[in-house]
């Protein structure tokens, strides 16, 4: 074989003993002559199977026993084997080794040379030692390379004694001759290119490129994937893919590793369409996609929550034979846990987790996916699994178990977890106090978390300020001021200095309580240390002048705050309206709200307290304005928003804004309140309603029954003329969770006659008489508006009939259930009952005529029967409505006019029988029975029997 098979063969060797065993064969054969590249590719094969020895004694038989001076190949190879072995500073030493021989590096050991620091972040040192070289100059003293900056039992340790013990004759430095050059080779264009861009120099990049082309130097596919990648990673995506198009042009056939850069950029920019674009075109051009496309695939779809695309490359994985990547494990079960699909987890889990190799890092982030979604037994559950062949768990795996049991408040847990951890051989890092510290003061046991802080400090750890600021900030929210300050002073006398987040905590601690002095105290006590103030402090600030109402003050710092970068923040702001809000500042409240809103930065808070402020100051078409202003601005999120809104509504009477406004508040799966429902029966209190229902409701709420609340939203939104609406809450009534109680089938009588649903409601009343309710006044009311909507006679007598077996009074509700009878045309019954109220009232208004005669009552009956009268007149007038009769409207007036004559009689009779004190008491006693009487007449039917009513 010539030398160059020979050299061959020894390259293609995979294993550094058969690569030795084979040099020695040639190196025995006979006439054999010394080859320095025989040598260099053997030192390869050493250096990379790290076989310090033996590369020990092949280099000293290369040097004495054959006397071949070291060669360009032989220190490329051994240098680029060293750095790739981690001893990069060892392989830049053999630069001194090669300028002490007087070896001149030539393009590929140069060119390793500048790979090395280029892969060591010294991109300054790399630029100059290849500009050194193109200039003819080898000069290693910038390096600044020394005998004390390597390991003095490193692998070439006989290599550095020959350079720093004056073994090697120094006067082959002065042999090296300065002859200018010029890079030829590819390999060297490429690290030049990536060395450009990785110092961010990328028009030298661009250059070295146009050189190559100038140079005749073809690139090959390495040459535009560094380009592709530079051009991309400073957001050029367009000149990035001009150079794939270009590299097609060009004839070089882009490898899998083109199109992993493609994805990268398009990751990076969060282009998920612009991933599965380049990634689909991966089998579509006969490439094969490695364990990198897979993983930035992945990693893109599983970000984008893209379940569906994410599973079908899963399968496709699946199908290459080949296992989805560690990395991308974590990646793919927080997709799950994150959309909720549970199942789905577990079982990938169990499929690529169970029993492999998985290091403890990812075991970490699986679990910190389910402890930040509060689901501490699924984390438990990994932490407990079967781990692959010497898989173990490691502190990381601990801490994040603390944090979810910490944030699931399982704090009993974290014990025996310790005491698991101890029995481990594991010992709490930093990381674990502090996980423990966090989890006690969020969990308002701040006397615990400093407990550990002490254990923590104890153990040989320093707390951080961030540690310290995590208890003093759990004992400002329990409101123990004098502990919180003790922590600070034993922070300050441990070295630590308090940051501006501390500073804050104590200041928003003093001004939430109102110690205004030592909050204004210790915002001096910052500043003088020179901290800044931030937004949060001086919002803090402005809350402590709020307590004291010094408006001057307060403006000033806000003042300061706009002058800032951002300006005041809407606490800030909210805090100065309220406080111009309670002086009645009116002007300057407005601009600071206006101004807000030009900034589109108003809140629900904002708009409130320029509601009640406008209200207070008795401006209340102003303060409608700003409801109807919150109402349509979106930012109602909660009950009490709601509540402040409807109260400008009821305070104008709006019934129907009222209602609306109720019925966007269910919508928004907001349930209305006590303060809501009060609201409520005031507004519905001022129309012209039967008071019988309305107390009926507030009855039926105070009790709490359980279908009260729906049955007031079905009486609001009917009364409101929002019929679809109360319909919807009357079929929320039937469900089977909620017990109807007389209360709500008489809304539901209202809701359906209101809305012309009469079959509803009859059917609303056989379940009702089936359950064995009975019915009362208002529900014989709303069944008499049905009867006469739906003009049933029959049912109308019965009414009647039970009206008057039960002797109960007309009320004006019976009154308009008569009017609807009558607009169906039965006229005639209509006036038939009618006629029977009237006679019915007579008769009992001439009984109490007559007796008070007798009585001799007192002058203030004449006021109660008067009323009669007048309502009697009514009746009349009601009764002329549905059937007009002069006869018998005559007959009626001659009654009721010598009702009044008789009147007049008792009044002066009664004038002239004052002084019969004796009898007074007995008189006041039938004047009341005679007004209850009259009062009777006015209301509706409030109770009745059911057996009575159902024999008839």
């Amino acid at each position: 074989m010539s030398p160059r098979e020979q050299t061959a063969l020894l390259s293609r060797q995979r294993h550094w003993r058969r690569a030795h065993d084979l040099f020695d064969r040639v190196r025995a054969l006979p006439g054999y002559a010394p080859n320095p590249v025989h040598y260099s590719v053997l030192l390869r094969h050493l250096a990379r199977a790290r076989r310090w020895s033996e590369l020990r004694r092949v280099w000293l038989m290369m040097s004495r026993d054959d006397a071949i001076r070291p060669s360009n190949p032989a220190y490329a190879a051994l240098a680029d084997a060293l750095a790739k072995a981690g001893s990069a500073q060892e392989s830049l030493l053999l630069l001194l080794h090669m300028r002490a021989l007087g070896v001149a590096p030539d393009e590929i050991s140069m060119n390793t040379f500048v790979r090395i620091l280029k892969n060591s972040g010294r991109y300054t040192d790399a630029l100059v030692l290849f500009n050194n070289w193109c200039i003819g100059r080898f000069d290693v003293e910038f390096l600044h390379l020394g005998y004390r900056a390597v390991d003095l039992h490193g692998p070439m340790q006989f290599l550095i004694d020959d350079v720093f013990h004056g073994k090697l004759d120094s006067a082959g430095a002065l042999g090296i001759q300065k002859v200018p050059r010029k890079p030829k080779l590819v390999e060297t264009y490429n690290t030049m290119i990536d060395l450009y861009g990785k110092a961010g120099r990328h028009k030298d990049a661009m250059d070295m490129f146009m050189d190559m082309l100038a140079y005749q130097v073809m690139p090959d596919v390495c040459t535009f994937n560094t380009m592709i990648y530079g051009f991309g990673s400073r957001g050029s995506v367009k000149e990035a893919e001009a150079l794939l198009a270009n590299m097609v042009v060009r004839g070089v056939t882009p490898d899998i590793r083109t199109y992993n850069v493609m994805m990268t950029l398009f990751a990076s920019m969060g282009d998920a369409e612009g991933v599965l674009k380049y990634y689909h075109q991966i089998g579509r051009i006969g490439l094969c996609a490695d364990a990198v496309s897979y993983r930035i695939v992945l990693q893109v779809l599983c970000e984008r929550k893209l379940v569906r695309e994410a599973e079908d490359v899963i399968e496709g994985i699946i199908k290459s034979g080949t296992s989805i990547h560690e990395q991308s494990i974590p990646v793919v079960m927080k997709m799950y846990i994150d959309q909720g699909l549970l199942d789905k987890a577990n079982a990938f889990f169990e499929m690529h987790c169970r029993g492999k190799e998985v290091s403890s890092k990812n075991f970490a982030a699986i679990m910190d996916a389910y402890a930040d979604r509060y689901l501490w037994e699924e984390a438990e559950h990994i932490f407990h699994c079967d781990r692959g062949i010497g898989g173990k768990r490691e502190i990381v795996e601990y801490n994040v178990m603390v944090k979810a049991y910490g944030l699931a408040g399982k704090y009993d847990r974290v014990i025996s977890l310790l005491e698991n951890m101890k029995g481990s051989g594991i010992s709490p890092d930093e990381c674990t106090y502090n996980s423990l510290i966090q989890m006690f003061s969020a969990g308002g046991f701040p006397h615990r978390a400093k407990k550990l802080l002490h254990k923590m400090k104890d153990t040989g750890f320093k707390p951080v300020c961030e540690t310290y600021s995590a208890v003093m900030r759990a004992y400002s929210r329990n409101s123990l001021a004098s502990e919180a300050i003790d922590l600070y002073s034993e922070m300050k006398a441990s070295g630590v200095e308090p940051n501006v987040v501390v500073y804050g905590l104590l200041i928003n601690m003093f001004a939430e309580t109102g110690q205004v002095e030592k909050a204004l105290d210790y915002s001096n006590l910052m500043e003088e240390s020179g901290i800044t103030p931030n937004h949060i402090v001086l919002t803090s600030v402005i809350k402590a002048y709020n307590k004291i109402n010094c408006w001057k003050e307060a403006q000033d710092l806000y003042t300061r705050m706009r002058n800032m970068d951002g300006g005041p923040d809407i606490i800030a702001s909210n805090t100065m309206l309220n406080l111009y809000a309670k002086l009645g500042m009116v002007i300057e409240a407005k601009a600071i709200f206006d101004n807000l809103r030009r900034n589109n930065q108003e809140d629900d808070v904002s708009y409130i307290i320029m509601m009640f402020l406008y209200k207070n100051m008795g401006l209340l078409n102003e303060s409608i304005k700003i409801a109807h202003e919150l109402d349509n601005s979106g930012l109602l999120s909660d009950c009490a928003a709601y509540n402040a809104v409807m109260a400008c509504y009821v305070a104008k009477g709006n019934l129907r804004e009222c209602a609306e406004l109720v019925q966007k508040m269910v919508e928004d799966n907001i349930f209305p309140d006590a303060s809501t429902f009060q609201m409520i029966f005031s507004v519905v209190n001022k129309i012209n309603i039967s008071s019988e229902e309305v107390l009926q409701l507030e009855s039926a709420y105070s009790d709490g029954r359980s279908s009260a609340k729906h049955a007031i939203l079905a009486f609001l939104f009917s009364m409101a003329g929002m019929h679809a609406a109360a319909l919807n809450v009357c079929e929320q009534l039937s469900k089977p969770e909620l017990t109807i109680d007389p209360c709500a089938y008489n809304v539901a009588f209202k809701v359906y006659a209101s809305c012309g649903e009469v079959d509803k409601a009859f059917s609303l009343f056989m379940r009702m008489h089936a359950l064995g309710l009975k019915p009362d006044t208002v529900t014989c009311i709303d069944l008499s508006t049905c009867y006469g909507i739906s003009g049933m006679s029959e049912g109308m007598r019965r009414i009647s009939g039970l009206l008057a077996y039960r002797n109960s009074e007309f009320s004006k509700s019976l009154h308009k259930a008569l009017v609807s009878y009558r607009e169906t045309g039965s006229n005639d019954f209509a006036a038939h009952s009618v006629d029977e109220v009237i006679l019915k009232f007579i008769r009992v208004v001439t009984d109490v005529i007559e007796s008070l005669v007798k009585r001799v009552i007192v002058v203030e009956s004449e006021t109660a029967i008067e009323k009669g009268i007048t309502y009697a007149s009514t009746l009349v007038n009601v009764r002329e409505n549905l059937l007009p009769s002069e006869k018998q409207f005559e007959t009626m007036e001659k009654i009721f006019d010598s009702g009044q004559q008789d009147a007049d009689r008792l009044g002066r009779r009664s004038r002239r029988t004052n002084q019969l004190e004796t009898e007074k008491a007995q008189k006041e006693v039938e004047v009341q029975k005679a007004m209850e009487e009259n009062l009777r007449l006015r209301a509706m039917v409030d109770k009745k029997d059911v057996h009575s009513f159902s024999s008839r």
